[in-house]
């Protein structure tokens, strides 16, 4: 009996893949949602909740959510599973770009660090499958799918259209780069991995003539540090993304978590010849994708989103 139900849930998975895919070849135009960081850290649940409660009532391609928890919250694989659990009742397939808050701060109860264990957890918990989250399946490929990197499977990529998606492993906390001196062995192996994944990526996109490349983070690592005081944790990374971007024809897009609250309508889309950067605030934004426009990319709050939704319900009930 479980041979047979693990056979229909493939099949139920393919189906999924291929009506998506004939969905996205069958609509230039489409929009994804983005939840930021939840700055009410004291409601944090019901802030997650309302945020893909309203992505659900869109017409969405797929969600990203910056992060599963906050720096206050426990790193317990009780919280864990309630966070799964949340993503699995989404309407639209959900893909998880992780967040330092998620892993980085992480401590026993005899005050160690347990951030390395608590990543590997995250990796077991979400990041296992093909799939995304959500009713709708978007199918995944991992960096863990090469040997050398099998460790990293958060750092997935998807395509929808002539775009190239992908999540990549970049912590708000100065990348977890360490002061202390031969504690640094997880941020100098990740970092290896990381432009190992962006060459890839840069590689895959121009094998198969994408325009451009979407990157979800959890930090912009072309924010330079504030303060000289510390180690620039995205110094390397900063440089060998800007390197990559100035030798592929298409445009690199970084879309990450917002390091401060924002108030009034999100920030646009900051340009630098093809690389752009798009910081994500409390909540969740429509990001408009037209590739066959001269501005494939435009963002639209969403406040602003729903009084669309609203007069399109208004109109409907009119007819």
């Amino acid at each position: 009996m479980s041979s047979i139900n693990s056979k229909a849930r493939t099949v139920s998975l393919l189906t999924s893949m291929l009506l998506n895919a004939s969905v996205c070849t069958a609509a230039d135009d489409f929009s994804i949602g983005i939840i930021g960081p939840v700055l009410n850290r004291s409601h944090y649940d019901t802030a997650l909740r309302q945020a893909i409660n309203g992505t659900d009532d869109e017409n969405l391609a797929f969600v990203v959510v910056n992060g599963i928890k906050s720096a206050q919250e426990a790193c317990s694989d009780d919280l864990y599973l309630i966070r799964k659990k949340l993503f699995e009742t989404a309407k639209n397939g959900l893909v998880v770009s992780l967040a330092g808050t998620d892993w980085t701060e992480c401590k026993t109860t005899a005050g160690k660090s347990s951030s390395m264990d608590r990543l590997s957890r995250l990796r077991e918990l979400f990041f296992a499958e093909d799939f995304s989250f959500g009713a709708s399946k978007i199918p995944l490929a991992h960096q863990s799918a090469e040997v050398k990197y099998r460790s990293y499977a958060e750092n997935v990529r998807w395509e929808l259209g002539p775009i190239l998606f992908a999540t990549i492993n970049l912590p708000s906390d100065n990348n977890h780069f360490l002061s202390a001196g031969g504690r640094n062995s997880e941020f100098e192996d990740r970092s290896v991995a990381n432009r190992n994944w962006l060459r890839h990526l840069v590689a895959h996109a121009a094998a198969h003539k994408l325009d451009a490349l979407v990157l979800f983070c959890d930090h912009d690592p072309l924010d330079p540090p504030r303060s000289g005081k510390q180690h620039d944790g995205f110094a390397q990374i900063r440089k060998y993304i800007e390197g990559i971007a100035s030798h592929f024809s298409g445009r690199i897009l970084l879309v990450h978590g917002a390091p401060t609250p924002l108030t009034g309508s999100p920030a646009g889309i900051s340009w630098h010849g093809n690389l752009g950067s798009l910081s994500v605030p409390s909540g969740w934004l429509r990001l408009n994708i037209a590739p066959n426009s001269p501005t494939p990319f435009s963002v639209i709050s969403n406040e602003a989103s729903e009084i669309v939704r609203n007069k399109n319900q208004k109109a409907a009930a009119l007819r």
